[in-house]
């Protein structure tokens, strides 16, 4: 099943980004080869009891290794299982979400007791050391969706053997991030088009990389190859939808977003949170979905104290009402036949469906811009209204980003506009980039 996602290149051999993190990790911490290592053709490069740093990378990046430069070393205070016991006890005890699930539990000690007897074999331990070292943030981003992970299969029931392998996979489902360039880190950076192959990549090289240790069951990989799809099909890499998404794929995906929401709001993440679940509700799990939002009734209360900021909302509603009228006049300047013989799976139809469906769920939330136009003139004054109508409106317009990237990505050619339908989206999405 995942092997047809293996692409030419693509096997869990070590990156040159993964290389200079490792390699510079190694001038602050003791990095030592406790066995030789070798190219791919037998060449000798690493003497059993060298010391690995920086100087290393440049001779290592221009060969293909035997085997994964991690399952060879020997690392001053790594990343093991004590290590990310008080760590995620310290998340408990520090950050807002991971507190409130322990809360929940009755205590930490719950959400901790999956992680007793994680299998973490050298070549792991490494990754998460170069994790905590280097990208300290997508440490903790790790650490904190594994939370909500176990938290969910608590609540789902799961035996305590699967909550060790959903603790497993939430904790690794990042690794294919470590073989990213890390300009991805920078909030400011935005990539479209077909650049974006590399972050679509990502759960295939974690899968991966966790198939090579062959120390977790096949239930980790599958679901961390599933951890960015949706109910609704929209995910990828594989735009699996529904019961084709395993049960703890379906964990995966609600906790890597309910976590992200935490970590990328300082500002009424509770209420951003809420309202995104609930305006894509066919995106997430349902059952999942109602063991998080009354979590969130309570850090709603406190945040609407705030004093929310709500100007954006009426330039939010106009770019909606133009995105979704300029949709509608490019297809009612397509020849009647070329939109009859639309590919039912093409680019065309994908978006026309995508476009509907947001139209749809904002309707049944009662934020359609036509309806917010008027909802707007009764909210003056009502500060709290008028956040939950900006928040309405930047989530929207996120999704509308979301169909241009997904159209690029599963097309690439549209750009030649080969036929009237392609053309009708090339031109729509280069719309919303110019607008956006």
């Amino acid at each position: 099943m995942t092997d047809t996602l293996e692409p030419a290149g693509l096997d869990a051999a070590d990156s040159p980004h993964y290389l200079r993190a490792l390699t510079d990790m190694a001038d602050r911490r003791a990095v030592v080869a406790d066995s030789a290592i070798y190219t791919a053709n037998g060449i000798k490069l690493v003497e059993k009891g060298a010391r690995i740093d920086s100087r290393l990378y440049d001779r290592l990046v221009q060969h293909k290794l035997r085997e994964p430069i991690d399952r060879h070393l020997s690392i001053d205070n790594p990343v093991d299982v004590p290590a990310l016991l008080a760590a995620t006890q310290a998340l408990t005890e520090q950050e807002a979400l991971p507190a409130l699930l322990a809360q929940t539990l009755g205590s930490a000690a719950r959400l901790l007791a999956p992680l007793r007897s994680l299998p973490l074999p050298p070549s792991m331990a490494c990754k998460l050391t170069v994790m905590r070292d280097q990208r300290p943030q997508l440490f903790q981003h790790s650490l904190q969706m594994m939370t909500v992970a176990i938290y969910l299969g608590i609540k789902s029931a799961l035996t305590e053997r699967d909550c060790g392998a959903l603790a497993a996979a939430a904790l690794l489902h990042d690794l294919g991030v470590l073989h990213m360039d890390p300009v991805w880190d920078d909030p400011n950076h935005k990539v479209v088009g077909p650049q974006r192959k590399h972050l679509v990549a990502h759960p295939i090289s974690a899968m991966l990389m966790i198939r090579d240790t062959q120390a977790y069951p096949r239930s980790v990989e599958v679901a961390v190859l599933e951890h960015h799809e949706r109910m609704d099909g929209s995910g990828y890499p594989r735009a699996l939808a529904g019961a084709d998404i395993t049960p703890m794929g379906r964990i995966l995906l609600l906790a890597e977003v309910v976590a992200a929401f935490y970590e990328k709001y300082d500002d009424m993440p509770a209420q951003r949170l809420s309202l995104v679940l609930r305006l894509n509700h066919r995106k997430f799990p349902s059952t999942l979905v109602s063991h998080i939002l009354p979590l969130l009734q309570e850090e709603m209360t406190r945040e609407s104290a705030l004093m929310p900021l709500g100007n954006d909302a009426p330039r939010q509603i106009e770019l909606l009402a133009e995105a979704f009228s300029h949709w509608d006049q490019l297809k009612a300047a397509l020849p009647v036949a070329a939109a009859a013989k639309a590919a039912p799976h093409g680019a065309f139809a994908f978006a026309d469906a995508r476009l509907m469906a947001l139209q749809k769920a904002l309707i049944e939330a009662g934020s359609h811009p036509q309806q917010q136009n008027e909802m707007m003139a009764q909210m003056k004054g009502d500060a709290v209204g008028m956040a939950e109508v900006a928040l309405v409106g930047r989530e929207a317009l996120w999704q509308l980003q979301s169909i241009l990237n997904a159209s690029h990505r599963r097309w690439p050619q549209l750009s030649e506009r080969a036929t009237p339908e392609d053309a009708a989206v090339a031109d729509w999405c280069d719309w919303v980039v110019r607008r956006l």
